[in-house]
């Protein structure tokens, strides 16, 4: 036991040592560093005590350490509401749509664009593409109401397939679709960016080999550019499905209203209304606190089927 004692010893002083010399060596970078680890301590990891209050019956008067202790009973009452699987519901649909039609797109999209020869059509495309991510959500989701009000541009293209005239916010079976379709194009240029990145970094010399064996460019693209883009996808697949749970509240709570609540509310605006509406803090911090458990279990989840399946991993 002594000796394993020496060894753990004399290990964690050569550690501290080298670590004293590189501290010396590069005095500055630690320094900037300092600012980014500030920033997390301050405004990440300092508010995470305010989560024991999804255990409290939490009052403002009294604080957090002076409110009632009630343990898990705000949560067996949101699994008990009315609201629980409607918002399970919500939330899971639109995550999935946009997970299934939303994630692909920024790929096709670069995909699409790396075939491009013409240099001055692709630098159009893309900035034509780009530019509604620099546009604020509140100013695209005002676009999206006055678009689908009955005299609005959706309305007067639908006329000229048949359709009736609607206010098409007002009818639930349609948010969904417009929800995830107005963010499919409010971001399918900038999420193309990173992919655009990667296929820049394929190996031009596999490009001619396949050429030399005879492959077209479909056939390419196959076997050359997404499995040269594959590890950037499974990457940027595994952070999604850790955020599967998280709809942005902005978005829905600007769009949606009492008559489209079945099919839009989703966790996130609810704890919205219950938390800062209705200044039932406790409850909404316990539904926001089972949202974020979820997402941290999915992620863990998807990374290591991952690691498994093709030994690509975020850790």
């Amino acid at each position: 036991m002594r000796q394993i004692r020496k060894v753990r010893h004399s290990g964690l002083s050569q550690y501290f040592n080298m670590l004293g010399k590189d501290f010396q060596k590069h005095k500055v970078v630690y320094f900037l560093g300092l600012f980014g680890i500030s920033y997390y301590i301050i405004f990440s990891y300092i508010p995470m005590y305010g989560v024991t209050i999804a255990f409290k019956n939490y009052s403002p008067v009294k604080g957090i350490l002076g409110s009632e202790w009630i343990g898990f009973q705000n949560f067996v009452d949101f699994f008990q509401s009315f609201y629980f699987w409607r918002l399970l519901r919500n939330t899971l649909i639109i995550s999935i749509y946009e997970l299934l039609i939303a994630f692909p797109a920024p790929i096709i999209l670069a995909l699409l664009l790396n075939e491009v020869r013409h240099t001055f059509f692709k630098r159009l495309t893309q900035t034509i593409t780009y530019l509604p991510h620099f546009v604020s959500i509140v100013v695209i989701s005002g676009m999206i109401v006055d678009f689908s009000r009955k005299a609005g541009l959706f309305n007067i293209i639908l006329s000229w397939f048949g359709v009736e005239a609607q206010n098409l916010l007002l009818d639930p079976s349609l948010f969904r679709t417009i929800f995830v379709g107005s963010g499919i194009w409010q971001g399918i240029g900038w999420g193309s960016i990173i992919y655009l990145a990667a296929l820049s970094a394929i190996d031009t010399q596999l490009y001619d080999a396949a050429t030399v064996d005879g492959a077209n460019r479909w056939k390419q693209m196959l076997h050359v550019t997404l499995p040269g883009i594959m590890p950037t996808i499974v990457i940027l697949l595994i952070l999604r499905i850790g955020g599967i749970m998280d709809v942005g509240f902005e978005k829905v709570i600007l769009l949606y209203n009492p008559q489209t609540y079945e099919t839009a509310d989703v966790i996130s605006s609810f704890v919205y209304r219950r938390g800062l509406l209705e200044a039932n803090y406790s409850y909404s911090t316990a539904v926001s606190l089972f949202n974020s458990v979820i997402n941290f279990i999915l992620l863990i989840l998807a990374n290591r089927i991952s690691r498994k399946i093709n030994d690509t991993s975020l850790w």
